[in-house]
């Protein structure tokens, strides 16, 4: 008979015993997981960027990644073959499927994290709507960025001549030459434009800008860095398709970041576009058409 086997004891790993320990345990995992996260992504970034000559065509595919029936890999081609046209050659437009959007909210916090943006200011808020009464409840989520008009109501009533619409469409802002007065705020009918009072994430936590709150933000191809008395604080802010993006041949935050594919862009002036084969669909929609600001952001129904 062969001898009984003793249990083998299974020393289990100590924890720490007292809060400051625990603590450091645990910013020191964070760290790890943050950095693994993090670090392959800025390297990529970093990567892709190296592609990009100074003439700002990107020389070659930034996302050869992908299978080019992919929506993202088709918008990328249309987007590199825009940038070889001159400006006053393409026509910069947005469209939303809203039978595909879920209402995530990550097209905001990625336009956020992609411009800086400040406590109070979205370029690209979500809304909601909920439809129906219990049990038959549904809910209609609604992107709504700047609608980068053709006759943008906006650009007449600015006192400083600090916001014009460019040859291929974005309408845009000098944030040192904004003085603040609000018009173009009160005069979108999209409610797109909205004011830097100057708030930053730390100010209820420690009283001074976060470290992260201290990089600068590459909004119109300039470097921005928010302090005190300076642009782009006072002054009006709203999207601007990422043109800082689209100019080195990338497609806009919002466009890369949605789960669920629902969101469109490039040259409407392109025939072989994705984007010119869908506003012409039946089931496409504008905003405020009424207000003959002739809208460039167009909704799937």
């Amino acid at each position: 008979m062969s001898a009984k086997k003793e249990p083998v004891a299974i020393q289990r790993p100590s924890l720490p015993d007292s809060g400051t320990e625990r603590r450091n345990l645990l910013a020191a995992f964070a760290s790890a997981t943050f950095a693994g996260l993090v670090a392959p992504a800025i390297e990529a970034k970093a990567q892709s960027r190296e592609t990009v000559p100074p003439d700002g065509t990107p020389s070659v595919s930034l996302y050869s990644e992908l299978d080019e029936d992919d929506v993202l890999g088709r918008m990328t081609k249309d987007l590199t073959r825009a940038l070889q046209k001159p400006i006053e050659k393409r026509h910069w437009s947005m469209l939303i499927d809203l039978r595909k959007c879920v209402g995530c909210q990550g097209c905001t916090v990625a336009c956020v994290q992609e411009n800086k943006l400040p406590p109070g200011i979205v370029y690209r808020p979500v809304k909601e709507e909920v439809r129906g009464q219990y049990p038959n409840v549904t809910k209609q989520f609604l992107p709504r960025p700047c609608m980068q008009c053709d006759k943008p109501s906006c650009v007449s009533v600015c006192p400083a001549d600090a916001t014009w619409k460019r040859p291929d469409g974005i309408v845009t802002i000098d944030y040192d030459v904004c003085i603040g007065c609000g018009y173009c705020i009160q005069a979108c009918p999209y409610e797109a434009r909205i004011k830097d009072h100057g708030y930053f994430w730390g100010d209820d936590v420690s009283g001074a800008p976060e470290e992260y709150e201290k990089l600068p933000s590459l909004e119109y191809n300039k470097v921005w860095l928010r302090a005190k008395e300076g642009s782009p604080m006072g002054v009006a802010r709203k999207c601007h398709f990422c043109v800082h993006r689209i100019e080195h041949g990338l497609l806009p935050a919002c466009v890369l970041s949605c789960m669920g594919r629902a969101t469109f862009f490039g040259d409407k002036n392109d025939p072989d576009s994705l984007i010119s084969e869908l506003i012409v669909k039946p089931n496409v929609m504008r905003l405020r058409t009424d207000m003959g600001t002739d809208p460039q952001v167009y909704y799937l129904i």
